[in-house]
This record gives structure tokens, C-alpha cells and sequence, in this order.
């Protein structure tokens, strides 16, 4: 495959035709270098053997997208062995495995980088995905001629280099947040910037401990950018709140104004969040019997002078902001396709 040039003015860049995006997650995750992050023991490691699983047979992941055509798979499981990994996956209970996913629990920080090139070069074309879990199980350390800026961000960018060999391949980097973070979700991150600032997308999941719910933060250079409200069931598997990525997109929205108030009122904003369109008294009346008829008007009153609904006309309410509509990643953009612009070993320490 003939690779582009490095060095080319504006008239030949805009007589270009390049490849559409590939995707892994349609919406969430496009090729090149996803960092996803989390603080330990949230989920992280069940979320991405999870999609392992999906995407070496093709059948939708989070239970809502489209994945396309099965592809090989390479899980570096370095914090697990093959038990652990065999106890998870039958709890997770896929349709089916294949030696299409391939398991390595060992490897030095030296191999990492062979290790992957290898396995990208021997699927060169069925658009090869590697899940690395951790990155800080490999992450060399700092020579004394470097800045721990400097040596984060080359071997960074030397995993990266390996994905951007083999168009059409991806790398999933499992890495753990920071104890404290800023106002801006990618302060998560743990480390210096160059670790965030090598990566195509980042991933930030987010959950409080003994819930369910989680918020996943989406930033990429590929991707849209956005938050979407995800499910973590009691075996272990992750879904999104809704089953599409809209319907995500709208519970994410309705989780962060409900922030503070009581459970009526967050019935009530959930319930205009996930329609698709305004609502009126009388469908929120059908929808929420169990509240009666003059406090759904005063919380609506208070819901929209608190600005987290909107009265959109005379009894009709909808969403404080338009939420993004993002059909056309859901229903095309699948990763293959050619115009794709606990511990008990159970569930109860999960990582």
C-alpha cells in the first residue's frame, strides 16, 4: 500500500481522495488510538473485554451499535490470567468465542510495541483491533535525559505509530484517572499531558461506587464529542441507558440537570429528556401516574425557572438544549464499511 507523502502543497492535498473514518464503536470509537480512562475497580476491564467479545463476531456492542463485520482481536489482559479471563467470560455470556480473539497476559514494556505491530501486520486488511490493559503495566520509566512529558508522549506516540501503519486498525489503551481532576474531564487522566495528547479519541467512564449508572466522556479528533449514560449490569456487562446512542446522549443530558433534586422531579426530566420530541402535561400525566396532577404542574414550574426543562410553548416542555442528533452514526459508519466517513471472580471488586 503506497503511503502519502509527508511533504505536498494545497493543490495536490485538495485533489486528494482519502478513505472515509473506519470505525470500532460507530460514534464512540474510530480507528487510530483510543485512551479509555477510569479510576480502578469502576469497570473498565469488563467494559473492554465486553467489546473483545463483540467485535471478534460482529454483533452489536453495548447491546445498541453496529460493529460491522467480525475482525481479529488482541486482548493483553496484563493484569488478568487465563482463570480470571475464563470466569469473566462465561459470566458475561456471549453468543459464541473464536480463535479470532487472541489472549496475552504477560509482557514486558520492551515487547509491547513488537508485540502489536506483529499482530497489526498479520491482519493487515481485516481491520485489527488491540485492547491494551493497562498502560501502566508497561509504561517504561523515565529516562534521565527526559522529561516525564517527553518519555510519556514517545511511547505514546510509538503505539500510535504502530496502529497508523496498518490502516483501518485500532488500539484500545485501558489507563487509570488521577486522584483528582479539573474542571475539564481529560484532567482525569493520569500522568502528563503527552499521555491524553497522543491519543485520536479518549474515553473517560465515569461511576460512583454500588451504582449502576455511569456517564462515558467522548473527545476525538475523529469522533463527535459527547457524553452518553451507560448501564452496568449485576454480571458485569455494559450497555448504553436507552440502547442507542441518542437515547444515550438524551439520558446523559437528563442525569446532569437532575444533579440536586428529588426523585419526582428527576422522573419528571427524564421523561422530557428521553422523548423525541416536546411533551405535554397531559403525555407526562399518562407517563408518571404516580404523580398527581397539581404537583406535576408545580415541579414542571420549578424544573423550567430552574432551567433545567424548557417550556417550549403552552403546556408543551422539552429539553433545557437540543440534543445532538447522531442517527447517521448509529445507522451507517460501521467499522468495515466501505463508505464509513466482581473480586470473587464473580462481580464485586470489578476493574
Amino acid at each position: 500500500m503506497t503511503r502519502p507523502p509527508t511533504t505536498f502543497d494545497a493543490r495536490w492535498l485538495m485533489e486528494q481522495s482519502f478513505p472515509p473514518t473506519q470505525y470500532v464503536v460507530p460514534g464512540i470509537i474510530p480507528e487510530g488510538m483510543t485512551l479509555l480512562v477510569a479510576a480502578p475497580k469502576i469497570g473498565k476491564s469488563w467494559l473492554v473485554l465486553g467489546l473483545a467479545l463483540d467485535l471478534h463476531i460482529g454483533v452489536k456492542a453495548l447491546e445498541g451499535i453496529p460493529t460491522g463485520a467480525p475482525r481479529p482481536v488482541l486482548y493483553l489482559a496484563l493484569e488478568d490470567g487465563p482463570r480470571r479471563l475464563q470466569q469473566r467470560i462465561r459470566t458475561l455470556n456471549p453468543e459464541m468465542t473464536t480463535p479470532r480473539l487472541e489472549f496475552e497476559t504477560t509482557l514486558e514494556s520492551g515487547q509491547v510495541v513488537p508485540r502489536i505491530a506483529e499482530f497489526m501486520a498479520r491482519n493487515v486488511n481485516q481491520n485489527p483491533v488491540v485492547i491494551l490493559d493497562t498502560l501502566g503495566k508497561v509504561l517504561p520509566s523515565t529516562a534521565t535525559t527526559k522529561s516525564q512529558y517527553a518519555a510519556d508522549y514517545d511511547f505514546l506516540g510509538a503505539l500510535k505509530a504502530t496502529t497508523d501503519a496498518e490502516p483501518g486498525s485500532s488500539l484500545i489503551i485501558v489507563h487509570h484517572t488521577r486522584k483528582s481532576g479539573g474542571d475539564d474531564f481529560l484532567d482525569a487522566v493520569s500522568g502528563t499531558q503527552g499521555i491524553a495528547g497522543a491519543a485520536d479519541t479518549v474515553l473517560v467512564l465515569r461511576r460512583d461506587r454500588q451504582e449502576q449508572n455511569a456517564t462515558l466522556h467522548v473527545t476525538s479528533r475523529d469522533a463527535k464529542e459527547g457524553e452518553y449514560a451507560m448501564l452496568l449490569s449485576e454480571n458485569g456487562a455494559w450497555t448504553l441507558n436507552g440502547g442507542g446512542l441518542e437515547a444515550a446522549r438524551a439520558a446523559a443530558e437528563a442525569i446532569k440537570v437532575s444533579d440536586g433534586v428529588g426523585d419526582r422531579m428527576a422522573d419528571i426530566i427524564a421523561a422530557v429528556y428521553q422523548a423525541s420530541e416536546s411533551v405535554s402535561r397531559q403525555e407526562l400525566q399518562h407517563l408518571l401516574p404516580a404523580i398527581p396532577a397539581q404537583q406535576l404542574d408545580v415541579y414542571l414550574k420549578r424544573a423550567v425557572d430552574s432551567n433545567r426543562l424548557s417550556k417550549v410553548s403552552r403546556g408543551l416542555y422539552g429539553p433545557v438544549s437540543s440534543v445532538r442528533s447522531v442517527s447517521s452514526e448509529e445507522g451507517s459508519n460501521t467499522s468495515n464499511a466501505s463508505n464509513t466517513p466482581y473480586e470473587s471472580d464473580v462481580f464485586e471488586g470489578v476493574a
